[in-house]
């Protein structure tokens, strides 16, 4: 059997769907098609001319990345910058690339929950919820099929609340029905008004989900017809968004956490606003550049917000409030290749994953 482009992208998305990305970004497939046969696949940060050079040393003809090659249109190729450069060399030798960028940030086992894993965080919460995200399916369902028919739904991905799953609600009552000449009732006569004991199923599905949910809802159904709505709540997801905020096991002096963290992370330097002897017990933290949701950290109640990319004014903005330790935009994200590697690894074992030895961090310390 050949992996295709398809099949490794259908991996990872199956994880960080492609809806959860900032309308800034540029997830997804940038160079190839998705029908390409995939000989092996090289795993970075950021995909850089070195970078290329390795996949085409290795003989893997796919590159997964964390951040897109390409986040705006290019109206030439002449070489005239590293981005036209490495498109050229990827094309010339047929190398698709693949980028998970904000949508992996924004998901449960992405950057900012295994970030937190490693910290230690209990009670993780996500500090920005998605908005719109959540949409509710109502379906009718004929006395003594509901078990079978919500089994399906809930095994396509519906019924996810917080720490539970299967959740859904429903209440009987009769439905009506009358079948032309050209239907096959399941149950009643054609032509004739049929009155049936029937329940009615509710329950919520994230909008990534909603194919494969209404594929399922009508794979168990025993209806010709299914009489089925869909709602969009226009509420938050509290399983998705960007940001964690939790607890530590215990209270611990600031200067002990921060040597902590900077262990924990194999960090040469942490920036950080002053001071105030007070013990860290919330931690807040954004992987990348996570300066807009320093107000949220501060909501939370986080004693310290970690992430990457604060500017000299913004540390201003910490207001006395809150701790800002910036510890980088490489070395917050720098796990996300772990992330990938763990995901393809368990799922494909029919050609050969590579972790990049390339050391992409532009940013050089002494």
């Amino acid at each position: 059997m050949e992996y295709k482009v398809s099949d490794v992208v259908s991996v990872i998305e199956s994880v960080a769907p492609l809806s959860y990305q900032e309308s800034y970004d540029n997830s997804g497939l940038i160079i190839g098609q998705y029908n390409n046969n995939v000989s092996g696949v090289l795993i970075c940060l950021d995909v850089t001319e070195e970078v290329v050079e390795e996949a085409i040393r290795l003989g893997v003809n796919m590159i997964v990345s964390h951040h897109p090659v390409v986040f705006s249109g290019l109206k030439r190729f002449n070489n005239s910058n590293y981005t036209e450069r490495i498109v050229i060399r990827a094309i010339k030798h047929d190398i698709n690339i693949y980028a998970a960028h904000t949508n992996l940030d924004s998901v449960e086992g992405g950057i900012n929950s295994v970030l937190a894993d490693i910290i230690g965080l209990r009670n993780q919460q996500v500090l920005q919820q998605v908005n719109n995200d959540l949409y509710k399916l109502v379906v009718f369902v004929p006395e003594g099929h509901l078990e079978d028919v919500s089994s399906n739904i809930f095994e396509a991905g519906a019924g996810n609340i917080g720490n539970y799953d299967c959740c859904g609600f429903s209440v009987d009552g009769y439905g009506t029905f009358r079948g032309n000449e050209d239907s096959n009732p399941f149950v009643g006569n054609v032509g004739k008004l049929h009155k049936e004991k029937e329940m009615r199923f509710e329950t919520i599905f994230p909008k990534h989900k909603k194919s494969s949910v209404v594929k399922a809802m009508l794979k168990a159904h025993p209806y010709e017809e299914v009489a089925y709505d869909i709602y969009n709540l226009n509420k938050e997801n509290s399983n998705v968004g960007l940001g964690v905020v939790g607890d530590l096991k215990e209270p611990v002096s600031e200067v002990e956490f921060l040597k902590d963290l900077k262990n924990k992370l194999g960090l040469e330097v942490i920036k950080h606003t002053k001071l105030f002897d007070k013990p860290i017990e919330r931690v807040a933290l954004c992987g990348g550049s996570g300066s807009f949701l320093l107000n949220n950290a501060i909501r939370s109640k986080a004693d310290v917000f970690i992430s990457g990319d604060f500017k000299y004014h913004q540390f201003f903005d910490a207001e006395e409030s809150i701790i800002i330790a910036d510890i980088g935009h490489y070395e917050s994200e720098k796990h996300a290749k772990n992330i990938f590697y763990e995901l393809l690894t368990k799922k494909m074992t029919k050609f050969a994953t590579y972790l990049s030895e390339v050391n992409t961090n532009p940013i050089n310390y002494i």
